[in-house]
């Protein structure tokens, strides 16, 4: 549903130069560079903090090269470092730190979404964004003559209001209510997972890795996905599991079920049992590959998840919801310093293409990788021949993970190069 701006008369109206719809990690990490910039910015978050998140709660160096970026104090207590992924599967049990690099710091993170995106919002809100709660958003304002975004209608405190910009910014999700009133459709091309996850009280909370199981059976069958052991550092850890539509099993898995039948099968002395969680096991969609384009129309700019910009590789979401969220902010205040209409659209109109150059080779890699492993037998190869060879698998987590240097060693010139000839998704 679209409001046309004539229609918006009687409600309160508040002005800002963009208003960001979402304040997950997308959103805030948007609004706090623009602010920065010296914009004045309205962001619109719909429930109030703290709240949880579906999420595995682990954040590689691609993220906290993000967090550091934004002066986020991650030596303050809560943040808990990792050192690099253990994999499980194939019989073997081994240990891959993240890579030395120019680029991206040499270590991870473990922080919840209970308060993590609280973080995010409060750093924001120190850059000078003006943070609104409880407000939901049900639809864009559009100018009646140009068909242009130029605010959002919402509900809050019960009552209707309106708030007035002169762009808009969708950082609201994978269900992202303001791309789909602009006509805006997943495209069915691209891979969609999900993820299930719960928390159980363990001796195995404070862990120096990421703990990453390959092998994910249904019964005989192997499932393209893989399940996580995250310690959370408070007594608990984060125990989940992430599956791929490009299975034949994807529709017909009970995926709570498949954790708990999962972590049933573990030592005992872990703790993953039905007493010990601390919560329902909640589950959650994740838009891959830019499953949702154009990323700006009329407007409209859409960062994170409502873009679909998940890495189809490892799942990763927070990560390129910051970055995508910065390059948003970057791309708006050029293009609102633009004299005149003309000019500003056509530097938003150019949003599109550098998401593309960015991670549109790198998504296509990743779109082959995921439709590879959805074939019966794939991933069984997989696992048996590939993890018994460590130089194998440190080009591996480079891959997946999208941690290479621009002039680094071989291995980073490999995969810079296939994402460079890869057609962009």
């Amino acid at each position: 549903m679209t409001v046309p701006a004539a229609a918006q008369r009687n409600v309160t109206e508040i002005d800002a130069d963009v208003i960001v719809v979402g304040a997950g990690p997308a959103g805030s990490t948007t609004a706090f560079h623009l602010a920065r910039a010296g914009l004045e910015v309205l962001l619109l978050e719909k429930t109030t903090f703290p709240r949880e998140k579906v999420c595995g709660d682990g954040l590689t160096p691609r993220a906290v090269k993000q967090l550091i970026a934004m002066g986020i104090d991650i030596d303050a207590p809560g943040w808990i470092r990792n050192k690099g992924l253990r994999v499980v599967g194939g019989g073997l049990r081994f240990e891959l730190d993240w890579p030395e690099l120019a680029s991206y710091p040499d270590f991870g993170l473990v922080r919840t979404r209970q308060d993590f995106d609280q973080i995010l919002a409060a750093n924001a809100e120190r850059a000078g964004v003006r943070l609104l709660q409880g407000v939901n958003v049900i639809a864009p304002i559009l100018d009646e003559r140009s068909g242009h975004v130029v605010g959002v209608t919402a509900k809050k405190d019960g009552e209707e209001v309106s708030y007035r910009s002169r762009l808009v910014v969708a950082a609201d999700g994978n269900s992202t209510r303001l791309s789909l009133a602009m006509g805006l459709h997943k495209r069915e091309d691209r891979p969609m997972g999900v993820a299930v996850r719960t928390y159980f009280t363990s001796p195995r909370h404070d862990d120096d890795y990421l703990e990453t199981w390959l092998e994910l059976w249904d019964g005989d069958t192997l499932l393209p996905g893989y399940g996580w052991i995250f310690g959370v550092g408070d007594g608990t850890s984060n125990v989940g599991l992430g599956l791929l539509n490009t299975s034949d099993a994807f529709k017909g898995t009970d995926y709570r079920d498949l954790l708990r039948r999962w972590v049933a099968a573990m030592p005992p002395e872990w703790g993953y049992v039905e007493e010990n969680m601390t919560g329902p096991i909640r589950g959650a969609a994740l838009p891959m590959a830019f499953n949702r384009q154009p990323h700006y129309t009329r407007g409209l700019v859409l960062v994170g998840d409502a873009g679909g910009m998940i890495n189809p590789f490892n799942g990763e979401g927070i990560a390129y919801a910051m970055e995508t969220g910065h390059i948003a902010a970057e791309t708006i205040v050029q293009a609102l310093g633009r004299a005149t209409a003309a000019q500003r659209e056509r530097v938003l109109r150019a949003y599109p293409s550098i998401l593309k150059d960015a991670y549109g080779g790198y998504f296509t890699l990743g779109r082959g990788f995921v439709e590879l492993i959805g074939h019966r037998g794939v991933m069984n190869f997989v696992t048996r021949h590939a993890l018994p060879h460590p130089p194998l698998m440190r080009f591996a987590l480079k891959l997946l993970a999208n941690l290479t240097d621009r002039r680094g060693d071989a291995s980073d010139r490999i995969i810079n190069a296939l994402s460079k000839v890869a057609p962009p998704a």
